[in-house]
C-alpha cells in the first residue's frame, strides 16, 4: 500500500511569516498537532505543538491567558519551527514511511510531488489504518469458526 492512499489530503498549513499566536489559535481550534509550513508555495519546515509548547511562556511562568496571547503573537513561525523537514512522497510504500517516522522520531511526514505539499501522514493516519488490518486479522480468525 502507498501513502497516497492513507494520507490527508487537506491539510492545514501556516506562512512562515505568521506568529505563534495565530499558530496557537489554528492547533488548539481544529485540535492539530503538527501544521506544514510554507514561504509562498514552497514547504520550509514544520510546528509542532511541541514546539509551540517549548516557546510558550507558560511552560515556565503559567501567565494569564493574554498575556501568554501577547507573547505568541510577538514570535513568528520561522524562530519555533523545525526545519529541514523529512518529507515523504504519494508513491512510497506504508512500510517506508512508518519506519521512517519510527527511526527519526517523528509523528508525521509532509507529503511533497513535484516539489508541492499535497498531503500529511500522520502517526494517527497510521494508526487508523493498523486497526483496519486487525479488523480484518480478527474477522480471519473467526471465519473456520463459520464454517463449521
Amino acid at each position: 500500500m502507498q501513502v497516497r492512499h492513507l494520507m490527508q489530503r487537506e491539510v492545514v498549513t501556516l506562512e512562515a511569516s505568521e506568529s505563534l499566536g495565530v499558530a496557537d489559535d489554528i492547533m488548539r481550534l481544529g485540535r492539530i498537532r503538527h501544521m506544514p509550513v510554507l514561504s509562498g508555495s514552497k514547504l520550509v519546515g514544520i510546528l509542532s505543538q511541541r514546539d509551540l509548547f517549548r516557546a510558550a511562556i507558560s511552560s515556565v511562568l503559567h501567565p494569564q491567558p493574554a498575556i501568554e496571547q501577547e507573547w505568541l503573537n510577538r514570535i513568528r513561525v520561522r524562530e519555533v519551527m523545525t526545519s529541514p523537514v523529512f518529507t515523504t512522497t504519494p508513491d512510497a510504500s506504508i512500510h517506508s514511511a512508518v519506519e521512517e517516522m519510527l527511526a527519526k522520531r517523528i509523528g508525521c511526514l509532509p507529503v511533497v510531488e513535484h516539489e508541492a505539499l499535497v498531503g500529511l501522514l500522520s502517526e494517527t493516519d497510521c494508526l487508523r489504518f493498523l486497526t483496519r488490518l486487525l479488523n480484518i486479522s480478527e474477522i480471519r480468525e473467526q471465519l473456520p469458526l463459520l464454517l463449521e
